[in-house]
């Protein structure tokens, strides 16, 4: 058995109730996860203060000095031990609330101690609250003096109750790495280790938490970064290959009639040369006889639409037919729209399938699809419930790959012997790096202009004492024709003071815009389904000028006659989500506009997100920044991946090392793909472990 899956409470100093509060505040469970909660931060321990020399802006001292007195104040309820501490050239007072029993029965007046904490002033004398304790000896002081770097650890108010504080993590760290440091074993395989001056596994998890200066530690760093990113991506494209050599895909061998006619006499623009790029290698995809899994990656209004129904008319022409998988209704019917209008009527048949198709038109729609008449077909859920059978799926698009459970797509797969080739698209921009940990096994395409004609939307940032303007500002745009969203932040913890701020908003919009002059639609969480869908349909249609929501305007809904976006309280979106806001105007030809609107209390990053939305329309930059303000787990549909679960590497600022990693395992299944030479071995064990639950990581 591997020594690291020993339950914690077999560690010496843990025991059973230690491990129970261990696991429940940190997630401790194994001496593995002992061993991987590393150091938040590290303390410089080399320098000893004297009292005289204390000043309160340090941010904490060092001082060896003797317990004078100790003394127990207060009531029950104000209830502190206060001790006079000396050394030669004065005297400071060091005081507790907690703990008091533990630090009266272990403190003795006379004797020596290493005190170290963060320093305060009370009547011009000096004051610690709380310090670190513990009896000066030289052979103490030998120990903390080979230890220059002293590793903090994070612990909470329960842990401290059970003397487990950062001093007593890091014991239990000292008592771990003393028993199992020989068990650790070397993963990586040694030509990596001395090629690239990596430092081996044990050295690294020593000097990690018990650095013996700055550069020790860096090294350890280093490595422990390079090891976990390459692990990541060993696992992703080991994935990819495995794919690539277990599932044949579907040969589209030809361009034929059906895509020539449209490209020549249907497509109402012409393509611009990301779209053109993004094509070429869809069709290089779906020649090899291998199956695609490609992520399509386009800002709103990039074109993504128009790629997806290109591809599947290559399909249609070498025999296969072909569906699109929409998270919502709404937005199923939207692409439906937008294909049949790309089409027309009499071109090829194109088919809606929802929870609210009636029963008799899906009976239809079902014998057609297993008749293989039916080429096109678009819909929710509903395309992969059983009863759908297809006579020969050859390509599937998946809109907003991460509204879509994995098991769900699985189910896509096996519509047809052959799995059909699959495209995922997204309009959240991913950054670079995220997409090739997240998406490693996929191939990734992006469209990174928008088409000819489209104008950029002009962002601008209004405070509070501009509303005055703001309100003008819509009035005018309604005068030309135009309709408006008003958005306001709903968020479960706020709840109440959200829906408060939601109604007041409404009253003030009311009685700005008095019906019959205006017409308002109205959309919140609270409202059912259909009084949802009504509202929005009236939006749709026109027949109201301005629609007051909550976040919960559907991604992708399209208004092409809507030129203005107002966010209220903007500072409290995060920046993906301002920019998919903002993507919801746009998309007639006129010019649009994006107002944000804030408190003048804004807070560094909530500027920084609202001087971004105001500099850059495009969704890649966007994307970086709000990878480097947010950090990577709470970037949109990252949080259930698992892929992301890294504790030490950091994909906003390791890109470099990310990309360099990509590389060398690209190399190493290049010159072995099986991994079966002596020297990758390690690599092939590794991967084991990793597999022994069940993979998803192979269905888009």
């Amino acid at each position: 058995m591997n020594p690291f899956q020993t339950p914690i409470e077999y560690l010496k100093g843990v025991g059973l109730s230690r491990a129970g509060v261990l696991k429940k505040e940190l997630g401790l469970a194994t001496f593995e996860d002992l061993l991987r909660h590393f150091p938040y931060k590290y303390i410089d321990r080399t320098r000893f203060y004297k009292i005289r020399d204390i000043e309160p802006e340090l941010p904490y001292v060092q001082v060896i000095a003797r317990i004078t007195s100790k003394e127990l104040l207060g009531d029950k309820r104000t209830k502190r031990l206060v001790i006079q501490a000396q050394d030669d050239t004065g005297v400071m007072e060091l005081v507790w609330f907690q703990g008091i029993k533990w630090m009266e029965k272990t403190l003795v007046p006379g004797k020596a101690y290493v005190i170290f904490g963060k320093p305060g002033f009370f009547n011009g004398k000096a004051q610690m609250a709380h310090p670190e304790m513990e009896l000066y000896s030289p052979a103490n002081l030998a120990r903390n003096g080979n230890l220059t770097l002293q590793p903090a650890y994070s612990s909470t108010e329960k842990l401290k109750q059970f003397m487990l504080d950062s001093k007593g993590l890091q014991k239990l760290v000292a008592t771990l790495l003393d028993q199992c440091a020989k068990d650790i074993h070397e993963n990586l395989p040694q030509y990596i280790i001395n090629k690239y001056r990596l430092v081996d596994k044990a050295t690294a998890y020593r000097n990690i938490h018990f650095p013996g200066d700055a550069a020790a530690l860096n090294e350890a760093q280093h490595r422990l970064k390079f090891e976990e990113l390459f692990l990541l991506q060993l696992r992703m494209l080991k994935s990819k290959m495995h794919r690539t050599l277990k599932f044949k895909g579907n040969i589209f061998g030809t361009v034929g009639n059906i895509f020539n006619d449209f490209y020549e006499h249907k497509l109402p623009f012409p393509l611009t040369n990301a779209q053109k790029r993004v094509l070429k290698e869809i069709r290089q995809d779906t020649q090899r006889g291998v199956q695609m899994n490609r992520l399509l990656q386009g800002d709103v209004g990039s074109g993504k639409t128009v790629v997806a129904l290109m591809s599947m008319l290559i399909a249609i022409d070498n025999g296969f037919q072909t569906c699109i998988m929409a998270p919502t209704e709404i937005l199923a019917n939207q692409h439906y729209q937008t294909i049949k209008d790309l089409v027309g009527d009499d071109f090829i048949e194109v088919a809606l399938l929802t929870g609210s198709t009636p029963q008799k038109a899906r009976k239809v729609l079902h014998q057609r699809l297993e008749s293989g008449e039916l080429k096109i077909l678009i819909g929710t859920h509903a395309l992969i419930e059983d009863k759908v059978q297809y006579k020969n799926l050859g390509l599937v698009v998946i809109d907003e790959q991460h509204r879509f459970g994995v098991e769900q797509r699985a189910k896509l797969w096996r519509k047809n012997v052959i799995p059909p080739h699959i495209l995922v698209m997204t309009a959240t921009p991913i950054p670079r790096t995220l997409a090739m940990t997240l998406y490693g096994d996929l191939d990734i395409s992006v469209i990174d202009e928008l088409p000819v004609g489209r104008k950029p939307i002009k962002t601008v940032h209004f405070y509070e004492n501009q509303r005055l303007r703001m309100f003008g500002f819509m009035k005018q745009e309604i005068a030309l024709g135009r309709q408006v969203y008003v958005v306001y932040p709903l968020i479960k913890e706020s709840e109440k003071l959200d829906l408060k701020n939601l109604e007041d908003g409404i009253n003030t919009m009311s009685h700005e815009f008095p019906v019959p002059d205006y017409q308002l639609s109205i959309v919140h969480g609270k409202l059912k389904a259909a009084e949802k869908a009504y509202e929005m349909k009236r939006f749709i249609k026109g027949e109201t000028h301005i629609m007051v929501a909550t976040t919960v305007i559907e991604v992708g809904v399209n208004v092409p006659n809507a030129s203005v976006m107002i966010i209220e309280n903007a500072e409290r979106f995060g920046l993906s989500q301002l920019h998919q806001l903002r993507g919801r105007v746009g998309r007639g030809a006129e010019q649009s506009y994006c107002i944000l609107m804030s408190n003048h209390k804004l807070s560094h990053d909530g500027r920084k997100r609202l001087n971004t939305m105001v500099k850059t329309n495009n969704g890649f930059e966007i994307a970086e920044i709000d990878l480097e303000l947010r950090g990577p787990g709470n970037i949109e549909g990252t949080e259930q991946s698992g892929v992301l679960d890294l504790k030490m590497a950091n994909l906003a600022t390791d890109q470099q090392l990310l990309i360099q990693v990509r590389k060398i395992v690209e190399g190493i299944f290049e010159a072995d793909p099986q991994l079966t030479n002596p020297e990758h071995q390690i690599l092939h064990l590794s991967l084991q472990s990793k597999e022994q639950g069940l993979s998803w990581d192979k269905i888009s």
